[in-house]
């Protein structure tokens, strides 16, 4: 296992095509699920939950997108129809973080949403702990309300991200980070 802060520091997301099998086992998907529900959550509200896609549910929900983006563009071809429908296959597991954030009497919307990206935050985080890679993605079927409710999304919850995650081959090249003086501000008064 990594050391934390070295973990941190090198972190990076591995496209989808790139990740293959193994995937998490059944063990090591619980363990990740609780890291990633423990986050800070103002009210104990839980304004999250996740849906997870292994196996042959990866092209069930797949079939589902395909269908939509078919009715949303009648001159697609079939190779972008296939496209579409292996979005949720190209890694061995998918798991979408729902937001259930939500008016709340003491508990700000932005603070449920705030924590929603932090539950798939600390999804990805785990998932490069125990070794795998990850990659945090909303393309266009996070937004599109049919491709929500052929999912089984309430009409008041949406997708903070759908976290892929499996096997790498190869490490990434990493990415240009901006410099710390480009994005960091002392406070004087």
């Amino acid at each position: 296992m990594p050391d934390a802060i070295e973990l941190l520091k090198s972190r990076r997301s591995v496209k989808p095509m790139e990740l293959r099998a193994p995937a998490p086992s059944a063990a090591q998907l619980e363990t990740l699920l609780t890291i990633a529900s423990r986050v800070p959550d103002h009210g104990k509200l839980a304004p999250w939950r996740f849906i997870v896609f292994e196996g042959n549910a990866r092209e069930k929900a797949g079939e589902k997108i395909a269908e939509v983006f078919k009715r949303n563009n009648p001159a697609a071809t079939a190779d972008q129809i296939m496209f579409e429908r292996n979005r949720l296959a190209r890694a061995p597991l998918v798991v979408a973080v729902v937001s259930r954030a939500g008016p709340h009497a003491k508990i700000p919307e932005w603070e449920q949403l705030l924590s929603s990206g932090a539950a798939a935050m600390n999804l990805v985080v785990a998932a490069n702990a125990l070794g795998f890679s990850a990659s945090w993605l909303t393309e266009w079927y996070a937004y599109d309300s049919n491709v929500l409710t052929a999912l089984g999304l309430a009409p008041s919850e949406k997708i903070a991200g759908f976290v892929h995650i499996g096997t790498r081959d190869t490490l990434p090249a990493d990415r240009e980070r901006p410099p710390l003086s480009a994005v960091v501000q002392r406070y004087e008064g």
